[in-house]
């Protein structure tokens, strides 16, 4: 059965992102959380008390000294929820609890859910926050055939898979990637709320550390503490509530894709080389219908790979379908449009899927200031969760949200 336009999203929020410089308070995940909801709920007309008896989505935050379980939350929250959702899928959280709450409400068993997200690994004294304690860095194939060798974070595995991408791909030139994480520093320079908005030059990307061969400083995402929310509703109950209802008009969902054989699988293919021909079916639409793209972009080339697998070009022409067109939100392709991941900061590796959704819905709510995608009405979006031994992502989640239903 098609879930087209079941559900709409009518709230979002985003809390201020920390670095966690002296002197800034420390704010918990609990009241990161907190603050978000009620962002989210504000903007869509309603109060905790909405939730009594309807849904509650909880985002697992990934560094372990922040474990926030789901009844907790709600409790914290102060409300009483009759579906809890979790999500423990990295950065494919946000949009995996999407299309459950939306399977929830068009079965009946709820009218709304509120899906809350935040992390603060920062708070963490640690030379690589977060790491030492991930639960997936402390058994199996890590420690099997990574983490004896110094693989110690994700630049250091995505430098393999850039590696091998570019033997395969030798067309690739360090200029098309550069221009990506110039370009989203542009948009994040009309984001309020972008950690990092000055500008800097393709000479400077190039010219920035190297910190594991071929990755650089400046393709690296700068991690932050943060919170997010979002709320979601039936699309009858969401025309009630306002008139920029936001459509959950496709979806595709896939996790450990194997390109080829599971023994030796191609490792420049993601997940959405599945999911997204499923979101774009189910959406009833063409590349050409896409107003603005929001891939999960933790590194520029994850984004290009992203770009070709959901078949916006072929396989290995990322870079030049990057150097034809201008990925600035004014532009003929806009992309990260809220200066994405990037520029943006990124709240823990599961909590920064959020922002291609709360983006998203921002822009075609026409509510996004300065950066605003003129006519935006269908934007496209990812989820990207997880770095398994052997291939680029774990989850990879497409989904398209749009205006109309």
């Amino acid at each position: 059965m098609s879930m087209r336009s079941k559900v709409a999203i009518v709230g979002v929020g985003r809390t201020p992102y920390s670095r966690q410089k002296p002197g800034e308070p420390l704010i918990n995940v609990d009241q990161y959380i907190a603050w978000a909801a009620d962002l989210a709920l504000k903007q869509a007309g309603l109060t905790k008390n909405d939730f009594n008896y309807e849904g509650l989505g909880v985002a697992h935050a990934e560094v372990a000294h922040t474990v926030n379980w789901s009844a907790a939350t709600a409790e914290n929250l102060g409300i009483s929820p009759s579906v809890l959702l979790r999500a423990d899928q990295g950065g494919a959280s946000c949009s995996a609890m999407l299309i459950r709450a939306a399977g929830m409400i068009e079965a009946g068993i709820c009218d709304r859910v509120l899906v809350v997200g935040a992390d603060t690994p920062l708070n963490i004294p640690s030379a690589a926050p977060g790491l030492p304690l991930s639960p997936e860095r402390t058994r199996g194939v890590y420690w099997d055939f990574q983490g004896p060798f110094g693989m110690m974070g994700a630049t250091a595995q995505f430098a393999l898979v850039l590696k091998r991408y570019m033997h395969e791909h030798p067309g690739l030139t360090f200029e098309q990637l550069g221009k990506i994480a110039v370009s989203t520093r542009y948009n994040a320079g009309f984001h309020p709320g972008a950690i990092y908005r000055k500008p800097f030059t393709l000479e400077e990307y190039l010219d920035s550390r190297m910190l594991s061969d071929p990755l650089r400083l400046l393709d690296c995402v700068p991690i932050v503490n943060g919170g997010l929310a979002y709320v979601v509703t039936s699309a009858k109950t969401a025309r009630t509530l306002t008139d920029k209802p936001v459509y959950l008009r496709g979806f595709g969902e896939i996790s450990n894709h194997y390109p080829g054989s599971r023994a030796l699988p191609d490792v420049t293919e993601t997940g959405f080389a599945v999911s997204a021909p499923k979101a774009m079916a189910m959406a009833g639409i063409s590349h050409g219908d896409v107003d603005l793209f929001q891939p999960y972009d933790d590194y520029p080339f994850i984004a290009m790979m992203t770009l070709e697998d959901w078949g916006f070009c072929k396989k290995g022409h990322g870079g030049g379908f990057v150097a034809e067109r201008d990925l600035r939100f004014h532009g003929d392709f806009p992309m990260s449009v809220d200066g994405g991941q990037l520029s943006g900061g990124q709240p823990g590796g599961a909590i920064g899927g959020f922002m291609p959704l709360v983006e998203s819905v921002t822009q075609l709510r026409h509510e996004a200031g300065e950066r605003q995608v003129k006519n935006a009405t269908v934007a496209a979006a990812c989820g990207f969760g997880g770095i398994p031994y052997g291939r680029p992502g774990r989850s990879c989640i497409s989904y398209i949200l749009s205006t109309e239903p």
